[in-house]
């Protein structure tokens, strides 16, 4: 192997579509919300002292800060939400991330945990081996691998997907119904796409929405924080 194409490789590997620079503001700690890099990346809220506490697993090949204005608007709402930095962010490769969130903040009483994409898969795999420590599951613009049978399981489930979304639209979506609970929420985006559930530059040609992106993620939000209501003690 060359030089080169070992640079190229390690580039490939370890490339991330970076944040837009909404999700960059939203980074920014203030009276209500308190944003943390560090040992993850933390959104508290300090009008409140949170019992319940979200996870939440990134796309494939997505900085992490790309969801920030996603994730903040729900620690506004007075819950913790917690990100992991993934291995070459995929989380496929790190499913059990979670573990240690968990155990670091004990004064959580109630956790979901959410992922977008393979995020998404990652954490439905989560739910599967873990389900005494998660409460509910949210999946975003994705589905749980085949292997990954949550049918019978007693967590609260939401899936959000966009109807414009090629592979996890209506279609995708209903070939795995019998994977999830019978008792799951689906929430289809009218006019959203895969791309509009973070905020992280896209090529030109990949964004099929028709549905501008604060209206999308409104409805992302919303459907997270019902489901986040309903697992709270």
């Amino acid at each position: 192997i060359t030089l080169a194409g070992l640079g190229w490789g390690i580039q490939w590997a370890t490339y991330a579509r970076p944040p837009l620079d909404e999700a960059l503001a939203a980074l920014e700690s203030d009276r209500t919300v308190s944003v943390e890099s560090e040992p993850w990346l933390i959104f508290r809220p300090l009008e409140v002292e949170p019992t319940t506490g979200l996870i939440f697993y990134p796309g494939g090949r997505v900085d992490p800060r790309g969801y920030a204005t996603l994730l903040r608007p729900i620690a506004e709402e007075g819950y913790l939400v917690v990100v992991p930095s993934m291995p070459i962010n995929m989380a496929i490769f790190n499913t059990g991330a979670a573990d240690k969130i968990i155990d670091y903040f004990s004064g959580i009483e109630s956790w979901a945990i959410a992922g977008h994409s393979v995020g998404g898969t990652s954490a439905a795999i989560y739910t599967a081996k873990n389900p005494q420590r998660i409460a509910g599951l949210a999946i975003w613009a994705s589905y749980p691998a085949d292997s990954t049978d949550l049918s019978n399981a007693s967590q609260l489930v939401y899936s959000i997907y966009g109807e414009l979304d090629q592979g996890v639209d209506r279609e995708g979506v209903g070939a795995r119904k019998h994977l999830l609970p019978p008792d799951t929420t689906y929430v289809e985006i009218s006019g959203g796409d895969h791309h509009q559930f973070g905020s992280y530059l896209v090529k030109e040609g990949e964004d099929r929405s028709t549905t501008p992106r604060d209206l999308q993620q409104a409805q992302i939000v919303q459907a997270t924080l019902d489901l986040l209501s309903q697992i709270s003690r």
